[in-house]
């Protein structure tokens, strides 16, 4: 055997040995890094970026709004993982959400819960209702473990072997691959995009978290047509790299009745 063959094998050894069955969506996960290892260098760069962006002040009426939206859904999210047994899952979540000046039409949330809305999102949002879809959506993909799966799908496909909470901040490779997935402000260059499951599973999910808080789900669609609409020849980075429009639109329909059982019980 070669050594490029060998390289191959045990690279699809580790592989196999390192996926886990994530607990909420069913689906087997590549896993290289844990959680707490990606909430670390999460809490390092947020607080990074915070220092270095303009953030509105908390008594600003969309700051408010923000955190009020955010901090329903994360109260959501906890009620769902706790009545599954799963409330563990959520360990190291310490909530912040912050509104942010910027032109970008974007919001994302960060491993351990670091969350932060572009003031340039709200004219499109409009209102409560449709920033409780986004911010459903991006914090599915934190607490989901999206970008810890992107992150072990680069590292193996880079051949970097992590050895540690220790290996993993101080090796400049694996932080490379560490800004490359979740660094708002990275100099490495376009993010990594996130799959179609990913993107498939946060909008489910997304629905159900913002049902659960009380938000009509069903704003999903006008809000995502809003965005369609402003697609041209430079989307919003927050589309850049989701499903087509048409394709989007018509799987959040599909998944609506189930969303709708979600905030008929929040009404109760």
């Amino acid at each position: 055997m070669n050594k490029f063959s060998l390289l191959l094998t045990l690279s699809g050894m580790a592989a196999i040995l390192s996926c886990h069955r994530n607990p909420i969506t069913g689906r087997n996960q590549l896993s290289l890094v844990s959680e707490s290892q990606v909430q670390s260098m999460a809490l390092t760069e947020y607080k990074s970026f915070l220092s270095s962006n303009k953030v509105v002040a908390v008594n600003n009426n969309n700051s408010e709004m923000v955190k009020r939206v955010g901090t329903r859904i994360a109260a959501a999210i906890d009620k769902y993982y706790q009545a599954q047994g799963l409330g563990s899952v959520l360990q190291g979540y310490n909530w912040e959400f912050n509104l942010v000046e910027s032109k970008e039409v974007n919001a994302w949330c960060m491993p351990g819960g670091k969350v932060v809305v572009y003031t340039g999102l709200l004219p499109i949002t409009q209102n409560e209702t449709a920033l409780a879809i986004v911010l459903g959506h991006e914090i599915t993909h934190a607490v989901a473990g999206h970008g810890r799966e992107r992150m072990s799908q680069q590292l193996l496909a880079q051949g970097i072997q992590v050895a540690g909470d220790v290996a993993l901040s101080s090796n400049p490779n694996t932080v490379n691959v560490f800004n490359q997935v979740y660094a708002p402000a990275s100099q490495v260059g376009v993010l990594l995009p996130y799959s179609r499951k990913h993107e498939y599973e946060a909008d489910h999910y997304g629905l159900i978290f913002a049902a659960m808080a009380g938000y009509d789900p069903r704003e999903a669609i006008p809000f995502w047509q809003r965005m369609a609409a402003m697609g041209g020849q430079k989307p919003p980075i927050l589309l850049s790299d989701h499903p087509a429009d048409a394709d989007r639109i018509a799987k959040l329909q599909e998944l609506m009745p189930e969303a709708m059982k979600y905030y008929s019980q929040s009404k109760q």
